[in-house]
């Protein structure tokens, strides 16, 4: 009975330490996106900058095909997630001097913020609800 008792304290302390290894390797991420860049600001500064800029330029639609869209990132991940999207789509469409978020700028913000190995899940939310996704292309190709 020991040995079996040694044996599970081993392995209850291999999953400790692997739980708080991948732990920390979260809280890191969040660490250096809070990190300043060159221009004294940090990723995260700015997703809440072009958010707080943009947010009367929201129309019930867009929110509603955002949160669409961002459904298949697991529950846990979903709000970091819409949250850096929301701050690309804001940036692209002061970028572009636009008075409301459209579907296109919305489309064209969520391309930019998601990471290449994400974009065939993209392409098939988007073929889901029957966006045509020629125009955007160019996108997908640029990353």
């Amino acid at each position: 009975m020991s040995v079996i008792g040694d044996i599970l304290i081993v392995l209850w302390g291999f999953l400790l330490l692997g739980l708080m290894g991948v732990g920390g390797f979260f809280m890191f991420r969040k660490f250096l996106k809070k990190w300043p860049k060159e221009d004294g600001v940090s990723a995260m500064d700015w997703e809440e900058y072009y958010i707080e800029q943009t947010k009367h330029m929201w129309m019930d639609e867009q929110k509603e095909l955002l949160e669409d869209l961002v459904s298949p990132v697991p529950e846990l991940f979903r709000d970091v997630a819409k949250q850096k999207i929301a701050g690309k789509i804001g940036e692209v469409a002061l970028r572009k001097k636009r008075k409301i978020i459209t579907q296109d700028i919305l489309i064209e913000g969520y391309i930019l913020a998601t990471p290449k190995r994400d974009h065939k899940f993209l392409r098939k939310k988007l073929n889901q609800r029957k966006i045509d996704i020629s125009p955007y292309e160019y996108l997908f190709e640029s990353e």
